[in-house]
């Protein structure tokens, strides 16, 4: 229903603009008052607009893109910086979820303890949650001044984000309960005295595969067993359809080692402060705005680009 109306509503909206540009165009031809012009030019230019808006969410044709979605950041090369730089990441998705009308709810969230997180994973439930934010999947890399450096020198640090759509239940993903390997563990982080102190958090292994999910968020092993378990069936349908389809399969694989030479989009914060996407080229300088969560540009761009 949700998916459905965010492609009607903006259809009536057009409608309903066009209609009263029709209506202002009469008043101000039988009137000849100049004054309707303005707001003629207004409903035109939010006509506009929202067709705009509209025929890229068109472009999010995927079998997959109108779903909800996990997003995982995890560390990478470049020690407590990249922990560091993962927490950022997870808050900037976060915060870009959430401002997006998205329901976010944490999955997983394993800190570090000289600072930072080791990894993280939310899940993204709205209207093409999956379809906007396939776009962050791959290595990110962050230059500045490090915070953890007694002599203040520059370090690159390294993180990666791996996006999966959540899949139905019908899809069908079978899993032999022989191929798993299961592991409880007390939950790490904020959580409560219950989920700390209990072995509460799920590590669930997919022994032919070596995919790996963990789910620590629910106070009940039994949830987190069956949260991990969904997670799991999103990942391994994801890994099918790369195998059924070329270009995601050279996506997938290109996301390769979490260090240089395969980041997507750098993070400069010195000797000058600009976001880049070496993808599609696309740069930002304020890098506050979009470590708060703006990364819109970046998505539609890259969306864009591979239409």
């Amino acid at each position: 229903m949700k998916a459905a109306r965010a492609v009607v509503d903006p259809i009536k909206k057009v409608a309903e603009a066009l209609e009263e540009i029709e209506l202002l165009a009469e008043m101000g031809a039988e009137s000849g008052a100049e004054e309707v012009l303005a707001d003629i030019e207004q409903l035109e230019a939010q006509a506009v607009a929202t067709i705009d808006k509209l025929e890229f969410q068109l472009m999010l044709g995927g079998p997959n893109d109108k779903n909800n979605a996990y997003i995982q950041v995890s560390a990478g090369a470049g020690g407590v910086d990249s922990c560091d730089f993962a927490a950022m990441l997870y808050r900037m998705y976060t915060r870009w979820a959430e401002g997006r009308g998205f329901d976010v709810e944490q999955v997983d969230y394993t800190e570090e303890t000289e600072g930072g997180i080791r990894s993280a994973t939310i899940h993204v439930r709205g209207p093409y949650a999956f379809g906007y934010a396939k776009a962050e999947s791959g290595v990110h890399r962050l230059v500045r001044i490090s915070p953890f450096d007694s002599q203040s020198r520059r370090h690159t640090a390294f993180a990666s984000v791996d996006v999966t759509p959540e899949v139905q239940e019908s899809v069908g993903i079978e899993i032999d309960e022989s191929d798993l390997r299961i592991d409880t563990m007390r939950a790490g982080g904020a959580g409560g005295q219950h989920v700390n102190k209990t072995e509460s958090a799920v590590r669930m292994t997919h022994i032919p595969t070596g995919v790996v999910v963990r789910c620590q968020n629910e106070r009940s092993q039994h949830k987190n067993r069956a949260m991990a378990l969904k997670l799991l069936k999103a990942k391994l349908q994801q890994m099918e359809e790369a195998k059924r389809d070329a270009k995601m399969s050279k996506l997938y694989g290109e996301k390769g080692e979490i260090a240089w030479g395969n980041q997507i989009r750098s993070y400069v914060m010195h000797p000058y402060q600009m976001v880049k996407d070496h993808r599609t080229k696309v740069e930002r300088g304020n890098i506050q705005a979009v470590l708060d969560g703006d990364i819109d540009a970046f998505i539609e761009a890259y969306l864009k680009q591979k239409k």
